[in-house]
């Protein structure tokens, strides 16, 4: 049987690599809460270099491990498998892959090219894909495996107007899990892939209240969810230890529920 992430401060200490992670938004929330558990982590940024390279200077005496930058474009191919080499050989090991880099804002349907489309797929579904082989490679060689986990969306279930090129490469993420759950888990039983979607977290400051409270009442919880939320579900994938190939939704209960008159019933006199 394998074991759980340790939370103690030993020298061989799990080691996480969590694309995405540059800027102080979701990314590097899981990084935070990983590095809590008590792992060592690899920042990966591309436009967010040097804020990636700040949060890394403090990490040691913030959370008592370790912090790298790995930069680069997820746009490249190279780029994936390079990220994952530079965590690798600078810890020694690879025990975590977080999939959190992606694109996204909202296009009109009639507005959307095919390069754009491409572009969507690359870095939100084709990078995620060559990452996690890169990493599941080193997984394989290790005694206890290993966790990649995913980003996807609650949204490919019910997806809403002018994102027509996103939803799609965000679809690909929940086969691509399950997919490769199997051709990871097959060969070695320690090495787990699972998925987490996101529902409404961390809106952008432009948002205005109108619509923040729209969102509010589409939740069952009641609330935006919250950085930490998304976080805290991608450690205990990574420590429950016979849980993969799922895809968990983090939506307040968005995905199942409609607050219209259909769901809230109506006089019908």
């Amino acid at each position: 049987m394998t074991t759980p992430l340790q939370l103690t401060f030993d020298c061989d200490a799990p080691v996480a690599l969590v694309t995405g992670s540059g800027a102080p938004r979701v990314g590097r929330a899981i990084a935070e809460e990983l590095s809590r558990l008590g792992c060592h982590v690899a920042l990966h940024a591309n436009s967010s270099s040097a804020e990636a390279t700040e949060a890394a200077r403090h990490w040691p005496r913030q959370f008592q491990r370790d912090a790298i930058v790995v930069a680069g474009s997820l746009e490249q191919d190279e780029t994936c498998d390079r990220i994952v080499e530079e965590t690798a050989q600078h810890f020694g090991r690879l025990d975590i892959l977080v999939n959190s880099a992606a694109i996204w804002a909202p296009t009109s349907l009639d507005a959307i090219t095919g390069d754009e489309i491409r572009r969507y797929f690359q870095v939100n579904s084709v990078a995620s894909l060559l990452c996690a082989r890169a990493a599941g490679r080193i997984m394989l060689t290790q005694p206890r495996g290993g966790s990649i986990v995913n980003m996807g969306d609650w949204a490919t279930q019910r997806p809403y107007a002018d994102h027509a090129a996103y939803f799609p490469s965000k679809g690909a993420i929940e086969t691509m899990t399950r997919s490769l759950a199997v051709e990871l888990g097959s060969r070695h039983g320690g090495v787990r892939v699972n998925c987490v979607q996101p529902g409404p977290v961390m809106l952008a400051d432009d948002v205005d209240e109108e619509t923040r409270q729209r969102l509010v009442a589409s939740t069952l919880a009641g609330r935006i969810g919250e950085p930490a939320d998304v976080a805290t579900a991608v450690a205990f994938l990574c420590q429950s230890t016979f849980i993969t190939g799922v895809c968990l939704p983090v939506d307040g209960g968005r995905q199942i529920f409609a607050p219209d008159d259909l769901q809230v019933g109506r006089n019908t006199g």
